[in-house]
């Protein structure tokens, strides 16, 4: 039985923690079964947007003819934009495990860790124990049960960013996040996609009005099944195909390949926590208290895994508090997740923070909303987005920024000063009352909070 003071399972916002216990100079063990770096790094968001730049600057050569540059795509090289993000991605995980291996007071296990007993993990038939054990293992892509699917060559999110040929027709099940940033990616190159889709619009987790206006936009450039079944998919000579139903009407979709897009699920079954005494909710995402604690003392949990943000730099805003709070047990900080903000990287992009419409209406908060199109601005009209707009949500009485929400061009970028507000607590004044750069895009965030009504 090998013994550490600190015990961290996962390699990707946990190597905060485990960096600074290893500053402390307790001796502390990594446990990683793939590369390191984490999802983000390795099958998530560096990656994809990484190849979604590929799909952004074709789209751009195909709506440069309405400034009057007019120049065509000669081929895709589909394997250079595959090799280019891999050997990035890969280097960076080598360069952060290579790291790990030199640092002072850190060891790595390569292996899937899973508890055995209190506190103690078995990796590779090597038992390791600790009174101090992290667990930030994250989750993998969920794959629902789908009659003939494990007969048909499929891929998730993992595989989808490597495949070494760009598929003529691609068929997605999902249409969260991921469905749209992988729809983007492979339609704006070429590839035939169609969305299969069992809700009734596309990320249908945003502000409604922005899922309206994107599944609008989506059934412009793809195939969008909403409201759809899966009955069973089988494969047809070198085809699969997909039987469906939509609103009572049946058909069956071919494709050449399948993605399965239909969300994420904990790696708490994989470690098995429960040998430990670390209790899961219904989901399995493991449950923890307002300090990042689970509920055996000394046994700490962060990131996906937790379930709370599903968002690398939600992760990162974790680990920061576990770090804290695991080596100051008499000084402990509640984790602030107020103006927590996410971004789409489809075209358009979406992003957002704070409440949604209905989310306020659902808690019966009193609130006024506003819209701007990106098109009533000068910078909108100057690059032609006739589709972005900016939604912003205030409390009546104290005039508290509750939510902004953003379709359009840059929506990632343009968030941020609703959420630098929100996180200092700033009224809307601390937007309305500032000064921008005119032309500049950001004026459609201002306009916005400048057009509610009080």
């Amino acid at each position: 039985m090998d013994r550490f003071d600190v015990i961290v399972i996962g390699s990707g916002s946990g190597l905060e923690v485990s960096s600074e216990a290893a500053e402390r100079g307790l001796s502390v063990a990594v446990v990683e079964e793939g590369p390191f770096g984490g999802t983000c790094l390795n099958r998530g968001c560096i990656p994809s947007k990484m190849l979604i730049h590929s799909a952004d600057i074709m789209e751009t050569i195909k709506t440069a003819g309405q400034f009057g540059i007019h120049e065509k795509v000669e081929r895709i090289d589909w394997q250079s934009i595959i090799r280019r993000v891999a050997d990035e991605i890969d280097g960076d995980a080598r360069a952060v495990e290579e790291g790990n291996q030199k640092a002072p007071n850190i060891t790595v296990f390569k292996g899937r860790g899973r508890f055995v007993a209190d506190k103690t993990l078995e990796v590779n038939g090597q038992r390791l124990t600790a009174e101090t054990v992290l667990i930030a293992a994250g989750t993998r892509p969920r794959v629902p049960e789908i009659r003939g699917l494990s007969d048909v060559p499929y891929v998730t999110s993992d595989e989808a960013l490597r495949l070494p040929e760009q598929p003529e027709r691609l068929a997605i099940v999902g249409g969260g996040y991921i469905a749209a940033e992988l729809g983007h990616f492979f339609g704006s190159l070429g590839t035939e996609v169609t969305l299969i889709q069992r809700g009734q619009l596309l990320v249908q987790q945003e502000d409604r009005d922005v899922s309206r206006r994107f599944t609008e936009i989506s059934k412009r450039k793809f195939r969008v099944l909403l409201d759809t079944q899966i009955s069973q998919v089988y494969l047809n000579t070198d085809e699969v195909a997909i039987e469906v139903s939509t609103s009572g009407n049946t058909e069956t979709i071919t494709s050449d390949l399948l993605l399965i897009a239909t969300g994420r699920v904990p790696n708490s079954d994989l470690t098995e926590v429960g040998r430990t005494g670390v209790e899961v909710d219904q989901r399995g995402f493991v449950k923890v208290d307002e300090f990042l604690e689970t509920g055996v003392p000394g046994i700490w949990a962060l990131g996906d895994i937790v379930g709370k943000n599903l968002l690398k730099h939600s992760a990162n805003l974790e680990a920061a508090y576990v770090a804290h709070n695991m080596f100051n047990p008499d000084s402990k900080v509640a984790v602030n997740y107020h103006a927590v903000p996410h971004a789409i990287f489809a075209s358009p992009q979406v992003a957002g923070v704070g409440l949604t419409e209905q989310a306020a209406t659902e808690l019966g908060v009193p609130y006024v909303a506003a819209t701007y199109n990106y098109y009533d601005t000068a910078f909108g009209s100057a690059i032609e987005d006739r589709d972005g707009f900016v939604k912003v949500l205030a409390h009546r009485e104290t005039q508290e920024i509750l939510g902004c929400h953003i379709m359009g061009t840059d929506a990632a970028t343009l968030v941020q000063e609703a959420t630098n507000a929100m996180r200092m607590g700033h009224s809307t004044d601390a937007i309305t009352q500032s000064v921008y750069v005119h032309p500049a895009l950001p004026e459609v965030v201002q306009r916005a909070f400048g057009a509610l009504q009080f």
